[in-house]
């Protein structure tokens, strides 16, 4: 089985799909395109192959095919028992599932390998991480730094928001990244809910014009 880009950087028990067009016929379900009924073709086409790529990675699970309508903040509303994420960018879609017993908070991105637009940055980094920053451009030039931590803190909102159910900020994230290829994050939100996560683990990958991120719940005394 050909390994898919994504999964370079999940942890075991993940499973994935990913699709680079929208060439490949991906009904939907009822309900589902009762949903994006009157949204532009662009949009139907990319909803399609997102939940297409869900259900090839549910089936992995050995789940059957069914709707995946989102829930509060847009999220699919995954099967009872189950964890995922689904991500898109132009040329690239991909979800990824498992079971919540053996990995309990789970979010991915891809992004474009480029530079971040003008004045992006200083919306989404403290002044610390525009710091580690400019430490990691000289270090180690090449890779879009401020595009990878914008990637990993959606990475992480995807994570955090099932437990939480609530918004969070770029602010409210503080993200390391490493140089070979790994990140941590550090939320502080005001009033987090008892059981959300406050620490994730992840990991990005560049490959050619693509960037993707993964991050994972890191359970911690104060969210048991």
């Amino acid at each position: 089985m050909t390994r898919t880009v994504i999964e370079e950087i999940l942890p075991p028990g993940v499973r994935s799909a990913e699709a680079f067009d929208d060439l490949a016929p991906a009904p939907l379900f009822p309900e589902e395109a009762a949903l994006m009924a009157g949204r532009r073709p662009r949009r139907q086409r990319q909803f399609a192959t997102a939940r297409a790529c869900a259900r090839r990675s549910l089936a992995e699970l050995g789940l059957a095919p069914a709707p995946l309508l989102p829930g509060p903040g847009g999220a699919p509303l995954w099967p009872a028992g189950v964890v995922g994420s689904i991500t898109h960018c132009d040329g690239y879609r991909a979800a990824v599932v498992a079971r919540s017993a053996e990995v309990t908070a789970l979010g991915i991105d891809a992004e474009p390998a480029l530079p971040l637009p003008r004045g992006v940055l200083a919306l989404v980094a403290s002044g610390p991480e525009r710091e580690a920053l400019e430490r990691l451009s000289r270090e180690r030039p090449g890779p879009s730094w401020d595009r990878l931590l914008f990637s990993a803190k959606e990475a992480v909102y995807k994570a955090w928001f099932p437990s939480a159910g609530r918004w969070l900020g770029f602010a409210d994230a503080e993200v390391r990244l490493g140089p070979a290829g790994t990140f941590t994050a550090r939320l502080h939100p005001a009033d987090p809910p008892p059981r959300a996560y406050t620490r994730f683990a992840g990991r990005w990958l560049i490959r050619g014009e693509l960037l993707v991120t993964a991050a994972v719940g890191v359970r911690t005394p104060e969210a048991r």
